[in-house]
């Protein structure tokens, strides 16, 4: 008896910790950027922006709750699923939620230097993700 109720603590133990990662994007050069196109944009940088979103993910593939808005077209570098594939990043998705959040609050047409902040609270079946992302407003005033 003493076996099987020692079994049941070590395993509700090791069921009820977890570990918290902390992630701060921070570009490492200065901002500065090209594009090679034949439009030319007249953007205007305006004043500080913020959006956020969470999730919880369970089982590394199944997102519970969290945003239905999702703002497309950005590419996220750095993530990656636990399975090694590079198109499915449940974080990336919670990125894009703020990223939306940010652009629909301050009715920005993109957001200039964006510095993400991703808090991961991974209790092993599940994990908790928070982002936080921050900004310039960038209106687009005209494109030729």
């Amino acid at each position: 008896m003493k076996k099987i109720a020692l079994s049941a603590l070590i395993a509700t133990s090791l069921l009820a910790t977890g570990c918290a990662t902390h992630n701060v994007s921070q570009p490492t050069v200065p901002f500065a950027g090209t594009v090679d196109s034949q439009l030319k944009a007249d953007m205007t940088v305006g004043e500080k922006i913020s959006g956020e979103s969470s999730e919880t993910i369970l089982f590394g593939l199944i997102k519970l709750g969290g945003s239905n808005k999702f703002a497309d077209g950005v590419t996220y570098s750095g993530g990656g699923s636990a399975f090694g594939f590079s198109g499915f990043d449940p974080i990336a998705s919670v990125k894009s939620a703020a990223a939306y959040d940010a652009v629909s609050k301050s009715g920005a047409d993109v957001i200039i230097a964006p510095r993400y902040v991703v808090d991961v609270q991974d209790f092993g079946i599940y994990k908790a993700v928070k982002v936080k992302v921050d900004g310039y407003k960038g209106t687009i005033k005209s494109i030729r």
